[in-house]
């Protein structure tokens, strides 16, 4: 079947192109089909003769990595092989993709532009918007799962990384990021009871609220232990807000449309932040103001979680992000340089020996198959992307075709990061990696611990040392580094480890380390403050059901109402998390990688019922095949947390094994210290238990009403039709990082309208 012919199955969703009438007084508000598509085939010697360098550049980095395997690989193929398949696969899958499922028509308007409210509907600038929405993304899987799943190999995550994004991640994050711009920016819980029905979007709705609450606060506790006693990081993250609500009014007031201007204050203003909070960090005053315990920093984050949902987007939410992008990207990119320039050696096998192992290892308890997928979520699949892409990201889109550039390559630069995350903690030794990231309850916390233990795993070539260890410490300027899981103090060490060897030598160690430590912070903020919001959208969707008037994105008194129930319900669980060691968000963060994957086979199950009513079925594959891998993992996943008869794995198994040694009188048992943590852990697991069955539950439920849905529509050849109505639009935007020479020559006509002209021209007259 041809294109045309195949476009002509789809139902009345793909509204022709002659019926979207353009206002003739305005310059042209999207590239003319044929001269776009004529850019696009224009393949040049020097253009071909660049892809083929990209292609065998990528092919050698992969050859090294899985075939030429010594005893040490060199870093520099990680960022290779990551570079080049991220390229390919974004000018060619993405646009493959963009070519047969989504087909954007930038004459239509997007919700940005025909819902505009100046608070949550507001058309913003492609570059802003990615900025964004890759900040709200990019929060702590990407730097944690990675550190944690080095335990297996370097091999396994990488091949997850970098082939998961392409086919499943960044694909989820596209789709439903187009899917809900052409349905008025709804959410994802919305769109499945739109699309599913009655049964399976009430489904979705439940699980995807709950899934977001805990998302959020898990996020928030991140912050909060990174921030924890940090007067560096504090000063530096509270910095971020001023200087965004300055750029906000700047492009709103001041110098509208200026990107490139207010980019390079942004920057410069950032650097002064977070060198000015190393010497404020280093004054008695600065000490003594910005050195704040774990619950006042977690009281002020709920404060600001509240505020910056509330507030409009334009001032303070998306400059933000957009400055937030500036560190991330450049700290990232940073790294990537150093490693090719410093070249260190990777001397971790390419399958370690808890690959193996059911049982998994001392860091990930459980087999490779499926444990490895779930702990990397987000750099390579996360349900709570569908959620961002079905948020606030809809609202701000100016054109349908920017989605690509923001939606399937914003995922791929978060998995640059997780790549990169991965290196690090791939590049310091395999003993001290093993000493930082094994609980205290087999260390005992201490330096002889750490090393009798690590040194009694067996591990090639691994005989780890007293000295090592305390002299990393004192390299990174802390006390002790024995323990401190998590994997964020992992992925500092390695940054500081690479980083050394670039800039400064030894005795810059320290400033890298703590420098890693803001990064993180400020990495995983602006998910949170993003996560809030989205999460009000959901529940004004929600109760939009049974009560029109919250459907209603002007109304403030819903916003405000729907803010403060979500702000309270992650709040009260982090609150719970930070005063309570043994409650609270630690008892929900071993759900945190199975429910984040859940949630992704749950947005997949909607694009593929999307697609199927669209009549595209020559091209459900695209859909299909991460939907299906999504679901074996994440099911599988579930299935091993609550049968496992292994504590270490089961949450059932680990309940009745810790109510025997209760019932049995014992003091202490496993992990736990005292009687009062093995009844801890009897209530945590009881909880995560049950968590773990509501959520495997529902989402087989709604990928089961997904699947019975494609089959009535391919019956039927087609469904129905859910997006809103097409509206001309009147406004024009780029479609990527940089504009095209089509794209430019549009653009002067627009620059030359009158001021005044200008100002209106978004509005309907």
């Amino acid at each position: 079947m041809s294109y045309d012919a195949d476009r002509a199955q789809g139902n009345a969703a793909d509204t022709a192109p002659a019926a979207i009438e353009q206002d003739p007084t305005l310059p042209p508000v999207a590239v003319p089909d044929d001269e776009r598509e004529a850019e696009e085939r224009n393949w040049t010697p020097a253009k071909i003769a660049l892809w083929a360098a990209i292609a065998l550049l990528g092919g050698a980095a992969w050859v090294m990595l899985a075939i030429v395997r010594g005893e040490t690989v060199n870093a520099i193929w990680f960022v290779f092989a990551a570079v080049c398949t991220y390229l390919i696969a974004y000018r060619f899958y993405a646009k493959y993709i963009e070519r047969v499922i989504t087909r954007p028509d930038d004459r239509r308007a997007t919700p940005s532009e025909y819902k505009a409210n100046g608070k949550d509907y507001v058309p913003t600038d492609r570059r802003v918007t990615f900025g964004h929405h890759f900040a709200a993304i990019a929060g702590a899987g990407p730097l944690v799962g990675p550190v944690l799943a080095a335990q297996m190999g370097y091999l396994p995550g990488t091949l997850w990384i970098i082939v998961g994004v392409i086919l499943a991640g960044a694909v989820q994050d596209y789709l439903v990021l187009f899917f809900s711009t052409r349905r008025g920016g709804r959410s994802l819980g919305q769109m499945a009871r739109d699309q599913l029905g009655r049964v399976g979007g009430t489904a979705a709705i439940i699980a995807t609220l709950v899934i977001m609450v805990i998302i959020v606060a898990i996020l928030a506790l991140v912050v909060v232990n990174a921030l924890g006693e940090s007067p560096w990081g504090v000063f530096s993250v509270a910095m971020t807000i001023p200087i965004a609500l300055f750029m906000g009014v700047y492009l709103r007031f001041i110098r509208p449309g200026k990107i490139t201007e207010v980019s390079i204050i942004g920057f410069v203003l950032l650097m002064a932040a977070i060198v000015g909070g190393g010497a404020v960090a280093a004054t008695d005053w600065g000490a003594a103001l910005f050195t704040l315990d774990r619950t006042t920093i977690a009281w002020g984050i709920i404060i600001y979680g509240f505020i910056a949902a509330i507030l409009p987007v334009w001032l303070l939410l998306a400059p933000r992000d957009y400055l937030s992008t500036f560190m991330k990207i450049g700290t990232i990119v940073m790294l990537a340089v150093a490693i090719v320039i410093v070249r260190p050696e990777i001397t971790v096998p390419a399958f370690s020996e808890f690959a193996g192992n059911p049982a998994g290892g001392p860091v990930v308890p459980g087999s490779l198959f499926p444990f490895l997928f779930v702990t990397i979520a987000c750099g390579a699949l996360s349900g709570f992307h569908a959620l961002i892409a079905s948020g606030t990201t809809p609202k701000l889109v100016e054109k349908e075709r920017q989605t690509r550039f923001i939606g399937y390559g914003g995922m791929l630069m978060e998995s640059f990061v997780a790549i990169m995350a991965l290196v690090a903690a791939l590049s310091i030794d395999r003993g001290l990696y093993f000493a930082m990231n094994i609980s205290a309850a087999n260390t005992g916390g201490t330096i002889e611990g750490a090393v009798a233990f690590v040194n009694s795993l067996g591990l090639t070539g691994v005989n780890l040392t007293p000295e090592l260890l305390a002299e990393t410490a004192k390299n990174v300027g802390e006390e002790s580094i024995v323990s401190r899981t998590g994997g964020a103090p992992t992925l500092a060490v390695g940054l500081a480890h690479i980083m050394q060897s670039f800039i400064g030598g030894v005795g810059m160690m320290s400033f890298w380390y703590h420098f890693a430590i803001m990064f993180e912070a400020l990495f995983i903020l602006t998910a949170v403050d993003a996560g809030t919001r989205v999460a009000r959208f959901m529940l004004q969707d929600t109760l939009g059901n049974i009560i029109p008037k919250f459907r209603d994105a002007s109304w403030t008194a819903g916003a405000w109402i729907c803010t403060a129930i979500m702000v309270a319900a992650w709040g009260a669980i982090l609150i719970m998390g930070v005063t309570d060691p043994l409650g609270g968000i630690n008892t929900l963060f071993p759900l945190f990688g199975i429910a984040n994957q859940l949630l992704a086979a749950i947005a997949l199950a909607v694009c593929l019922a999307i697609v199927a009513d669209k009549g595209y079925f020559r091209y459900l594959w695209i859909v299909a095949v991460p939907l299906a891998f999504a679901t074996i993992v994440t099911v599988t996943a579930s299935l091993y947390k609550i049968f496992s008869p292994v504590p270490a794995v089961g949450y059932w198994a680990q309940n009745a094994a810790f109510r025997q040694a209760l019932a049995e009188g014992e003091e202490s048992f496993g992990t736990a210290p005292t009687r009062a943590a093995m009844e801890a852990v009897v209530r945590n697991t009881t909880v995560q238990g049950s968590l773990s069955i509501l959520f495997v539950t529902l989402t087989i439920i709604v990928i089961g009403i997904a699947v019975w849905r494609t089959i009535r529509a391919f019956q039927n050849g087609g469904g129905v039709n859910t997006e809103d109505p097409a509206v001309p639009s009147r406004i024009f935007g780029g479609s990527g990082l940089f504009s095209t020479k089509a794209e430019k020559r549009i653009q002067k006509q627009w620059d030359a309208l009158p001021v005044e002209r200008r100002r209106v021209k978004a509005r309907h007259e």
